[in-house]
């Protein structure tokens, strides 16, 4: 009968709920309703599974047959029995009745949808997969492979189910795909990863003085090559583009035409890429790292994300195919016969790619993306793994976001969707399918916002941490890297610091297979980094040059702003930039409230200075500046990303009718809500905003309470040497040069004059 057959009566006794076992003593038989919907291979047992799946009928074909399996895989088999009866005897049966009113009203839902894999499944599976998902508890869907329980908190669903289907350790290249992969002295991702560092170059790092060379390409504009290694290569983008020179892996070559033609129109329809996508791919594809600083959601945002999909699948694509070709090359030799090092193709963990957004929408995106790609026209159909689950949570009702908002449309762009930014998903690709919710060490990919890393990796000292799944990384991606300047900058600093260690586990490894640079502790010279951001900042400079030590090197856009957000403010205003002297950058916080608390505040402390609003970028500052204003009993309110609804509504009534004359704002605040204050009639930027579009917002909001006052508007600026970069996207690059050269310590700008 096979092996659902041969279980033990005990055993399927012990797979039923509380519920279904009293139905089968009342009636002698179990429930219809958990009975096979098709009558085709109607069985009458029920298998109760764990985790839910949308996926084809090939996989429920695969799970029937005989696996080897491990003894600690069994060992947690059968401890996961014993907790889910134990959890079964404890439901009371109002919450049972729930769970089969849901489960019956998402049987009637699945009738209409048009997944892929729902029109390849059994309905039976799809029906106990529901039942068995809604009454589980999330502690059960937590467990799974060794390392699982340390990466992944207990209340997070964890695939476990296709483990065998996409294991790199027991699949093989299929004969269709064998020989396709292009030679090594072609292919650069073959030069890439069989490039043989030397001892004497890594010690050399260190000493090395970085070499730099400056390029202009036509659509990306100014490019700074660098490297810290002996040789230095640079390049120029070629006027036409083919695909097959770029050895793109199948079937991404015939794919990616069509998923990216929204973007192509006119003249471009000729060429597979946009001007900006193709110059961004060529640098992607030499495998140097990049930072690209001019990336928004409002314009070439999705571009750049389409980019930068096709360059993770391509790569992952063909490390999978090494390795599944090398599984073909073991099997047909003779046991003992061949070199274990002409088979090294891995690193110590399988997660290659790391992509950090900060949004589950961006998440959701970039699988719809490898979906897009993997798929396109083919007709075999494609194998998504809890496609539909994924969609459940990562996906947005639009008819949750409330109605007649009215915001700026790159804060539209910046918010749309799920905007929940603590989330982990581990992603597995093997040829044409994909497996969704993947253990992080049976993944390919990581998506994850730092947030969700942080909680993963943990501190120094605490016993759950683990951050052995970032050891072999070969390709991170951060996008939108500005956004986590809003949200916790200190993640992405505590992520980087975690990067390609070497594991405290060996997770299985077969070290014949491992490269020789990652036993080295080589893999960070390995790791080409792209980031991608909406401003030039010293933060993310900073990540920049110092944890990009790839051995290819780093390409930088380095533009300079020649015109400044000052010009888009449309009121008549008298903007006064104040320089303060700093010694060195760790004295600047301290000079910057000095200078304000004895040269500024005073100008501001007579009742005539009313309405005046206080701009404050850091939050550190905002709190030091609000203690001083308690203390010093000044007649003032604020406002700040904590601050609650109620109290940002009393301040802002308070300021409008001058009850209080001082209101303290931060960024974050003007970042996440982007309200109209009204009733300004003084500004104050404590510093340069971290967007130089937040200048022009901040000022036309003189303008929403206009009774003829205009004439006694202020606006003032304090900046310093260290302000470079921001002063000049707000005034352009030449005026920031003399302001910041000139002896004069004041400058005045005016703005909207008649």
């Amino acid at each position: 009968m096979g092996k659902r057959g041969s279980r033990s009566q005990s055993q399927l006794l012990n797979t039923l709920t509380k519920k279904q076992k009293k139905h089968l003593r009342d009636f002698g038989e179990e429930h219809p309703f958990y009975d096979r919907v098709s009558r085709k291979d109607a069985k009458p047992q029920i298998c109760q599974l764990t985790e839910s799946s949308d996926s084809s009928s090939s996989e429920s074909e695969a799970e029937n047959e005989p696996e080897q399996v491990s003894g600690y895989h069994k060992l947690l088999a059968t401890l996961k029995n014993v907790s889910e009866e134990e959890e079964e005897e404890e439901e009371e049966e109002e919450e049972e009745d729930s769970v089969v009113d849901e489960a019956e009203m998402s049987s009637e839902d699945t009738d209409g949808d048009d997944n892929v894999e729902e029109e390849t499944a059994a309905e039976s599976t799809e029906i106990r997969d529901d039942v068995a998902l809604l009454a589980d508890s999330d502690a059960k869907d937590g467990e799974g492979l060794p390392g699982t329980s340390q990466q992944e908190s207990p209340e997070e669903f964890t695939d476990i189910k296709h483990e065998s289907l996409f294991s790199l350790e027991t699949n093989f290249l299929e004969e269709e795909n064998r020989g396709s992969s292009p030679k090594a002295s072609q292919d650069t991702f073959l030069q890439h990863v069989n490039k043989e560092l030397k001892e004497k170059e890594i010690q050399a790092i260190a000493t090395n003085s970085k070499t730099t060379h400056q390029l202009k390409w036509p659509t990306l504009g100014q490019l700074v090559f660098s490297s810290k290694f002996q040789k230095l290569e640079t390049f120029k983008p070629p006027k036409d583009i083919d695909l097959e020179t770029l050895h793109l892996q199948k079937p991404l070559e015939s794919t990616w035409t069509k998923t990216n033609s929204q973007f192509l129109s006119g003249p471009q329809k000729s060429s597979p890429f946009t001007p900006l996508q193709k110059e961004l791919f060529l640098i992607m594809n030499s495998y140097q790292d990049l930072f690209y600083p001019e990336r928004t959601a409002l314009k070439n945002g999705e571009e750049i994300r389409h980019v930068y999909c096709l360059h993770v699948l391509n790569h992952v694509l063909k490390a999978n195919a090494q390795v599944l070709g090398n599984n073909s090359r073991r099997r047909s030799q003779k046991f003992g016969v061949g070199d274990d090092d002409d088979f090294r193709d891995q690193g110590l963990t399988r997660p290659k790619v790391l992509i950090v957004v900060p949004f589950r929408e961006a998440a959701l995106r970039v699988v719809q993306l490898f979906i897009s790609l993997l798929e396109g026209d083919s007709k075999k159909k494609m194998i998504v793994s809890n496609k539909k689950r994924f969609k459940g949570e990562y996906g947005s009702d639009p008819e949750e976001r409330p109605p007649n908002l009215k915001r700026p449309e790159d804060y539209e762009a910046v918010f749309a969707g799920n905007i929940d930014d603590h989330f982990r998903i581990g992603v597995a690709v093997l040829q044409r399918s994909i497996r969704l919710y993947a253990p992080f060490y049976s993944s390919d990919i990581l998506i994850a916002s730092p947030l969700g890393l942080r909680t993963i990796i943990g501190g120094e000292g605490e016993k759950k941490r683990d951050f052995d799944f970032l050891s072999s990384i070969e390709l991170l991606i951060i996008d939108q890297a500005d956004i986590y300047l809003m949200q916790n900058w200190e993640h992405v600093l505590h992520l980087m610091n975690h990067m390609n260690l070497l594991p405290l586990d060996s997770h299985g490894v077969d070290f014949s297979r491992v490269r020789m640079w990652s036993l080295n502790n080589w893999s960070k010279y390995y790791r080409q980094t792209l980031l991608f951001g909406a401003l030039q900042d010293a933060q993310i400079n900073s990540v920049f040059n110092k944890y990009c030590v790839n051995s290819q090197g780093q390409v930088a856009v380095r533009n300079v702003p020649m015109t400044g957000s000052i010009s888009h403010v449309l009121v008549q205003l008298p903007h006064v930039f104040q320089r303060m002297e700093a010694e060195n950058l760790a004295s600047v916080i301290d000079a910057r409230f000095n200078f304000f608390v004895n040269k500024i505040l005073p100008q501001y402390r007579d009742a005539v200075m009313s309405h005046t609003l206080i701009y404050v970028p850091s939050y550190f500052d905002f709190v030091r500046l609000r203690n001083y204003f308690k203390k010093e009993d000044l007649n003032f309110t604020h406002i700040c990303e904590y601050t609650q609804k109620s109290g940002v509504s009393r301040a802002r009534h308070f300021f409008l009718q001058g009850e209080k004359q001082f209101l303290l704002l931060t960024e974050r605040f003007h970042f996440y809500k982007r309200y109209t204050i009204k009733g300004i009639r003084n500004l104050i930027f404590y510093e340069l905003p971290t967007y130089a579009h937040f200048y022009s917002e901040i000022c036309n909001m003189l303008k929403a309470t206009s009774r003829g006052e205009e004439a006694t508007w202020t606006c003032t600026v304090l900046y310093s040497k260290y302000d470079a970069q921001r002063l000049a996207t707000v005034v352009g690059v030449e005026r920031a040069a003399q302001m910041l050269q000139s002896n004069k310590n004041v400058h005045l700008f005016i703005t909207g004059e008649k």
